[in-house]
């Protein structure tokens, strides 16, 4: 699933290409595409038509475009999904579910996924501590990249959990948009263990992990993302090229970075979870 960085280069995308477009007609192609917007195909189409995109945003890895009546068209990436800006002269790609036309007769917004398994949605705009997210999302907290992210805070929830580490940097409502891919590697550079309790870090490993992950999904969001597969693109239906630079995360039996011993694979949860078993010793359990 698309974390933090590659949400990012989408939306700076759609920012370019779609904010103070004035939308004139959406085609639902595949009923599960909006199987979260409860009233349906029709009433999801009826009310966008005629209403102006005025901003693309995003709370972690969690996107959406505000609208001047005053929702917000969520976008459920999930595994496949993909939000392309595309000439309407364009051949209809295989999987594409939902169709944007605009008044300016420019390039189409459309929603393409291979699995179903993300979705667009209307949602309406709340407040929450002075900044306007859709109802859905009001319950994640911010990222770190987040101008208002407050990270003595963020270290203190994370230290006041009873949980381990990497479990901790996965729950969206302590901080969102880490991942699987960049808690892995936000850990091997703050050289800890994954399973390290939360209640054993130090304030100043707390702030050590969660600025890791600040500055790896900062080094990930300049190369564009990570891409294992033509599944995550950018609106132009350009690929990321931070895996390459991955130091842990998929290189089980290569050489660390760092010290040389070979990375391990665990499985984790219905993932699995790479670390280097030099730089990042397992804690001892008490």
């Amino acid at each position: 699933m698309p974390e933090l960085p590659e949400v990012e280069v989408v939306r700076a995308g759609l920012g370019r290409h779609v904010t103070g477009r004035v939308i004139t007609s959406v085609d639902v192609l595949h009923p599960r595409a909006i199987r979260r917007h409860v009233p349906g195909a029709d009433d999801f189409a009826g009310r966008l038509a005629g209403v102006k995109i005025t901003a693309a945003r995003r709370r972690g890895k969690y996107l959406w475009l505000d609208l001047a009546d005053g929702e917000a068209m969520l976008a459920h990436l999930g595994m496949s999904g993909q939000m392309l800006v595309q000439p309407a002269s364009a051949a209809d790609e295989k999987h594409l579910r939902v169709r944007v036309r605009f008044a300016d007769d420019g390039p189409e917004l459309r929603f393409v996924d291979q699995r179903t398994f993300g979705g667009l949605a209307l949602d309406e705009l709340v407040d929450v501590d002075g900044t306007l997210v859709p109802a859905s999302v009001a319950h994640i907290g911010r990222d770190p990249m987040d101008p208002l992210f407050d990270l003595p805070a963020a270290v203190a929830a994370l230290r006041g959990k009873r949980t381990e580490v990497k479990r901790a940097l996965l729950d969206q409502t302590l901080v969102s948009g880490i991942g699987n891919i960049y808690a892995d590697e936000a850990l091997w550079r703050a050289r800890l263990h994954g399973t390290r309790p939360t209640e054993r870090l130090t304030r100043a490993q707390g702030q050590l992990v969660l600025t890791a992950a600040t500055d790896v999904m900062a080094d990930a969001l300049g190369a564009g993302g990570t891409s294992f597969d033509a599944l995550y693109v950018n609106v132009n239906g350009e690929s990321g090229y931070f895996e390459r630079s991955l130091a842990v995360y998929g290189r089980a039996g290569e050489p660390c970075r760092r010290c040389g011993a070979l990375i391990r694979r665990e499985a984790f949860t219905n993932r699995s979870s790479y670390f280097c078993p030099r730089c990042q010793r397992r804690p001892r359990r008490t």
